[in-house]
């Protein structure tokens, strides 16, 4: 009786019937593209201080409620928030001290900053002097606390890096705001060395791993494809954000990315085309299908300058995840961090799994709740935040709004 149940275990095996290692080779076996993800939005973003909120209101009135959300640490997002894309804006600071005395911090009498600002080195914040306030106040910091996460939980899907470079002024006249040192070529080259002193080239989805030995990005990702989610667990990818004469910067020397760290935001028919960036899914449903479909990798957001989360309007939500974009990005995949608005808004794969078969390309035999399995739920009642983090009530009667502030 043994050998025959031993006998009918090995056919089973066989034959692909059961779960357990069988299961395990064919989820591995999915490509990265075939799959969607919710992601967090300025992942770094701290609320400002009440003092702050309110001082900032007297000069951009109602601009002020665009910058009232406040995100987890990342490790946080990861484990508990099932975020598997994050998006980091990123400032020069080569110096170092640039961004150590936000204005709005001393106008509220905050106090000093964090001296670690005083260091050279990229910076993540949002708006100088205005919207300052991060979990990882250096983009080596924030790198950091990524690649520990992943090193501690090395069988996680891939997590995409958005990188927003960031040098604008402040639009609001009369004050003594940080002017930024531009992103030309020479500084994007030392952003990807940057990238590559805090996390290990061999766990980096480069251009490069997707290329292969094809002529340009665009020809391997319509005929190759990416790489599958086995050849990519544990690792990494980063995206551009921008467009524009910054695109055309990184793309300087490496035409279809040779050797560069990052996947630029480019359209179908360039080569470099691999990642494309469309914000907006209302009324882009079947443009993002055709990307998806096509082979390309879309980010895409379910809700922005906390409209959504305050009115409790899910259209955006609903359309940016049957659009099939790998990336759907929020300020709110918790519960917990739409509270301050009463409307229960939240951001989560359908299924309540970390990942989901892509709605577009996806196999029909693809299991969701197999991709991938990390996730620690917060206790019943999470904490409160710190006071520096909870939202700020607004001033009954708030000056108009002047300003707008967003990215």
């Amino acid at each position: 009786m043994h050998r025959f149940l031993v006998a009918g275990a090995l056919a089973l095996a066989v034959l692909g019937v059961g779960s357990g290692p069988v299961d395990a080779v064919a989820v591995d076996d999915l490509r990265i593209n075939q799959l969607q993800v919710v992601g967090s939005h300025n992942s770094y973003h701290l609320a400002a201080s009440p003092a702050e909120s309110g001082l900032r209101r007297q000069f951009i009135g109602d601009g002020d409620d665009l910058m009232q959300y406040t995100h987890a640490p990342l490790p946080e997002q990861f484990q508990s928030q099932k975020v598997r894309q994050i998006e980091l804006d990123v400032f020069r600071d080569d110096a170092g001290g640039a961004y150590a005395d936000p204005l709005i911090r001393a106008a509220a009498g905050e106090g000093p900053y964090d001296p670690a600002m005083q260091e050279p080195g990229t910076k993540v914040l949002h708006v100088q002097d205005v919207d300052y306030r991060s979990t990882c106040l250096s983009l080596v910091a924030c790198l950091g606390a990524v690649e520990a996460w992943s090193s501690a939980n090395p069988g996680h899907m891939p997590i995409a890096i958005l990188i927003e470079l960031k040098d604008s002024e402040v639009g609001l006249d009369g004050f003594p705001f940080v002017v930024p040192e531009p992103w030309d070529q020479g500084a994007m080259d030392r952003l990807d060395d940057e990238i590559l002193g805090v996390v290990p080239r061999d766990q980096i989805i480069t251009p490069d791993d997707v290329r292969g030995s094809h002529a340009t990005l665009e020809e391997a990702i319509l005929t190759d494809g990416w790489p599958t989610l086995g050849q990519s667990r544990g690792k990494v990818l980063f995206l551009m954000d921008n467009g524009g004469g910054y695109r055309t910067d990184y793309l300087a020397g490496h035409p279809t990315l040779e050797d560069r760290v990052m996947f630029t935001n480019a359209g179908p028919g360039d080569p470099d085309a691999a990642f494309v960036k469309v914000n907006e899914p209302v009324g882009q449903v079947e443009h993002i299908q055709q990307l998806v479909a096509d082979g390309y990798v879309v980010r895409t957001r379910a809700d922005a300058d906390t409209l959504q989360a305050r009115n409790g309007d899910t259209s955006t939500r609903d359309a940016a995840f049957a659009s099939g974009a790998q990336w759907v990005s929020t300020d709110y995949p918790t519960p917990s961090y739409a509270a301050p608005f009463g409307t229960g808004y939240v951001v989560e794969i359908p299924g309540g799994t970390v990942a989901r078969c892509n709605p577009v390309n996806a196999p029909p035999d693809c299991v969701s709740a197999q991709i991938d399995t990390i996730f620690t739920p917060y206790p019943a009642v999470p904490p409160a935040p710190p006071p520096e983090q909870r939202t700020a009530a607004p001033p009954a009667a708030p000056v108009p709004a002047r300003a707008r502030f967003t990215g």
